[in-house]
C-alpha cells in the first residue's frame, strides 16, 4: 500500500495523478478536506481510501495500521509561510513527521518526505543539499524552520541515511486553486490579467535588486513529481535533495510569460512590500541540483516559460485540473 499525506493537495494530489498513470491504484491519502475546494483535486483519480490526518497517526502509533505500507510520500505540512503560531508548527510539521519516519524505518518501509528551500533562509549560505552543512542554515519564518528542524533530526538519528528528504524549491502549477495566499504568483496573476489587465509585483528594497528583478527557482509541478517519483523507483538511493531547475529567474520573466501565454500586452505595476515580509523575503533561491542528478536523475526539466505555458493554456484557461 502507498500512503500519501497532503494527498489532496496541491503537489500530493500531483503524485497520486502520476502515480495513477504508472497503474499504481493501491494508494490511501491523508488529509483533511475541510471546507474549501480541496476535494476537487481528487476528483478522476484513483485511490482506496482516505484517512483524516489524527486518525492516522493514532493508527500508526498503535502500529494499529490494518494494511502493510510499501512507501510513505509525507507531503502533508502547514505550508503558509506567513503562520505565526509556532507550537502549531512544531507539532504539525515536526512531530507528526517524527512519528511517520520511525515507523516507516521500523516496518522497513519507504519513506520520502518534503523539506522546503524555506530552509535556506537568506541563501547566504548557499544551497547546497548537504546534510553535514545543516547546522549553518538559518531559516527566515517559523514555517522554514520546522521543516529545518526535521532535517536535522533526521540527520542527527542517521535516519537520512534510510530515508529521502526533498527540498522543494518554488512549485507552481494545476490543483494548486485552493491554497488562497499561498497560491503561485502564476494563478494570482493570471487572475489579475484577467480582472485588471495588469500585474502587481512587490518593489526590492535591496540595493542590489531592481524592481522585479528578485529572483527565485520555480519549477513546475509536473517536474516535481517526477523528481519525487525517481527516488520511489530508485530505492537504493536515499539522502536529502534538492528539487528545483538549477535556473534562478526573475518575477518579471515570470509574469512575462503568463501574459504571453495569455497573448496579453505585459503591463506590470509595482507595489510596497508589506512590512510583516521586509525581514522575512527571500530574494534570490537557486537550487543547486547537481546531488539528484549524481543520483541518476536524468529526464529533461521544463524551462519556465513551457511550464507556464502549459499550465495556462491547458488548465487555468479550462478551469481544469488534473485527472486521468
Amino acid at each position: 500500500m502507498i500512503i500519501v499525506t497532503g494527498g489532496a493537495g496541491f503537489i500530493g494530489s500531483a503524485l497520486v495523478w502520476k502515480l495513477n498513470q504508472m497503474s499504481e491504484r493501491e494508494i490511501i491519502i491523508v488529509d483533511e478536506l475541510g471546507t474549501d475546494d480541496k476535494w476537487k483535486n481528487l476528483t478522476g483519480l484513483r485511490y482506496i481510501d482516505i484517512y483524516q490526518p489524527d486518525k492516522f497517526l493514532e493508527l500508526i502509533i498503535a502500529d494499529n495500521f490494518p494494511f502493510e505500507i510499501d512507501t510513505i510520500f509525507h507531503l502533508g505540512a502547514c505550508s503558509s509561510t506567513t503562520e505565526k503560531d509556532a507550537d502549531y508548527l512544531l507539532n504539525n510539521n515536526f512531530r507528526y513527521s517524527q512519528y511517520l519516519a520511525k515507523y516507516a524505518v521500523t516496518h522497513r518501509a519507504r519513506f520520502i518526505y518534503a523539506s522546503s528551500a524555506a530552509t535556506y533562509g537568506d541563501g547566504s549560505m548557499g544551497y547546497l543539499d548537504d546534510e553535514n552543512e545543516l547546522n549553518k542554515l538559518r531559516p527566515l519564518n517559523m514555517y522554514g524552520y520546522s521543516k529545518h528542524l526535521f532535517d536535522l533530526w533526521m540527520h542527527k538519528t542517521g535516519y537520512n541515511e534510510e530515508v529521502v528528504g526533498l527540498k522543494y524549491f518554488n512549485v507552481f502549477g494545476p490543483n494548486e486553486y485552493h491554497k488562497d495566499d499561498m497560491r503561485s504568483v502564476i494563478h494570482k496573476s493570471y487572475k489579475q490579467i484577467l480582472e485588471t489587465g495588469s500585474v502587481k509585483l512587490f518593489k526590492s528594497y535591496k540595493s542590489e535588486y531592481k524592481d522585479g528583478e528578485q529572483k527565485r527557482d520555480f519549477i513546475y509541478v509536473k517536474d516535481v513529481v517526477d523528481m519525487t517519483l525517481h527516488f520511489f523507483e530508485n530505492r537504493d538511493v536515499n539522502g536529502l535533495f534538492n528539487v528545483g531547475t538549477g535556473k534562478s529567474r526573475s518575477w518579471i520573466d515570470l509574469v512575462t510569460a503568463v501574459f504571453n501565454a495569455m497573448d496579453r500586452p505585459v503591463n506590470i505595476e509595482f507595489i510596497d512590500m508589506p512590512d510583516v515580509l521586509k525581514e522575512k523575503y527571500q530574494y534570490f533561491t537557486e537550487a543547486n541540483i547537481d546531488k539528484i542528478k549524481n543520483a541518476g536523475y536524468k529526464n529533461e526539466i521544463s524551462s519556465l516559460e513551457d511550464g507556464i505555458t502549459d499550465y495556462v493554456k491547458n488548465y487555468l484557461m479550462k478551469d481544469s485540473y488534473l485527472d486521468k
